[in-house]
């Protein structure tokens, strides 16, 4: 059980089901604290590091063999931590806004940690340059923040609006990409993927190598396929092999180094753990009766949330995005022009996630696939990218058949977080909407 990032032991025991966690979630957090420990004893003897946003195209990264490590990822780590909310006070204290988006400023803030001592892991070393996306207000701001703290620059990617939205964008992103996508809008992401291929090379001397790039693209599909069958897998079991809690650590840690060797390996393990699973009859819940969606980012300093409605209820939480994009998102054939499929990797990442009706058609398609019962949608007041178009989401799923809870809670902030109260709507809704 985990974080996308390693959690601490104390919260491992509160949230570790009665089995034995899967082997793929505890080699893949090991694997994620041993390879951050050499990226900060890279970065000390010399060598450049980037501070990337999650939805940056992190593949160019990995062919240049430049150490990076995103945001969200980060965040996430420090809130499992349970270190959000000193980091955060912190930087209210300094005079930063407290309705700053927080799951992107986290990061920001723990940087203001003088004690490596404290710091997770040790603490992020100082970026050699930061790459975001203009997804939203907030966004550029704080990563213009870390460019002026830091003295670095900034490397902004824009963000296009599709024309002609095809609403079940899944059925085509693989094969039918340059149509999906417009061609207008990959032909400005490539030249601004151009244009931050020769700016890392000026700013660390590392050079860009398009056969390490084809390389690291194909691997990014084969270990994607592996999602994909994992998520079918889960979709089609009753009752379930595992929850989202279980899922997550060997999800989104393979996610952070896809395109490696032991990204694609690490997803294949997890495949064939699910699959045995599958074929002992092992399930998350012996007594399910209820099947929950999560919308939203992960509850990262309470993972056992997902957990405490097993026992009682037989309800599971056997979908989140982080699975389902794996599956959905990120596979692209036709690697005639690698950086053009890259481009359409990202260009529409937010609009599949935040935006009607590419997020709504794609719940509902979601929701139908895995036999779900009901969904709760985390609503952070903080970040109105992910709120946009709750109301179509919601709208959608219901008239699917499929009741939607939402929570006005934070993904990495503790501090607004009632347990005793989210466990009282999320039984309430559960006893007068779905049993």
């Amino acid at each position: 059980m985990g974080d996308p990032a390693g959690i601490s032991k104390g919260q491992e025991r509160r949230v570790e089901s009665s089995r034995e966690r899967l082997r793929s979630a505890v080699e893949a957090n090991a694997y994620q604290k041993e390879w951050f420990k050499r990226v900060r004893e890279r970065v000390a003897q010399g060598e450049p590091f980037a501070f990337v946003n999650a939805d940056v195209p992190q593949e160019i990264f990995r062919a240049m063999d430049i150490p990076y490590a995103a945001n969200q990822w980060w965040a996430a780590l420090v809130s499992a931590k349970q270190l959000a909310p000193h980091y955060l006070n912190l930087l209210n204290d300094m005079g930063y806004r407290p309705d700053l988006c927080r799951y992107c400023s986290l990061s920001l803030a723990s940087s203001f940690e003088m004690d490596p001592g404290k710091a997770p892991w040790g603490g992020l070393p100082k970026p050699s340059i930061v790459v975001a996306r203009l997804s939203c207000d907030a966004q550029i701001k704080i990563f213009e923040l870390w460019s002026r703290r830091h003295r670095i620059p900034f490397y902004p990617l824009e963000r296009t609006v599709i024309v002609d939205p095809y609403r079940y964008w899944w059925e085509k992103s693989q094969y039918d990409w340059e149509e999906l996508f417009e061609t207008h809008r990959l032909n400005l992401m490539v030249e601004e993927l151009k244009g931050l291929i020769k700016v890392l090379e000026v700013t660390t001397g590392k050079t860009f190598s398009e056969t390490k790039f084809r390389e690291v693209m194909q691997l990014v599909n084969e270990q994607e396929q592996y999602f994909a069958r994992t998520r079918d897998l889960i979709a089609e079991t009753v009752p379930a092999p595992l929850n989202i809690a279980d899922q997550i650590p060997s999800v989104m840690i393979p996610q952070w180094h896809r395109g490696t060797e032991w990204g694609l390996n690490a997803a294949k393990m997890f495949y064939e753990e699910v699959k045995q699973r599958v074929e002992r009859g092992e399930a998350a819940c012996k007594n399910e009766k209820i099947r929950l969606m999560w919308l939203g980012t992960g509850l990262w300093f309470n993972m056992s949330f997902y957990q405490y409605f097993q026992e009682k209820y037989g309800a599971v939480f056997v979908w989140s995005i982080y699975l389902g994009l794996a599956a959905d998102g990120y596979i692209r054939y036709g690697l005639g022009d690698p950086l053009r499929a890259l481009a359409s990797r990202f260009v529409s990442m937010s609009e599949m996630l935040n935006a009607p009706p590419w997020n709504c058609e794609w719940y509902v398609k979601e929701a139908k696939k895995n036999k779900i019962d009901g969904a709760v949608h985390l609503l952070s007041d903080s970040c109105t990218q992910a709120a946009r178009g709750s109301a179509f989401i919601k709208r959608a799923l219901e008239d699917a058949g499929v009741p939607v809870l939402e929570l006005a809670a934070d993904t990495v902030d503790a501090r607004i977080w009632d347990d005793s109260a989210m466990k009282s709507l999320l039984a309430d809704f559960i006893e007068s909407r779905i049993l």
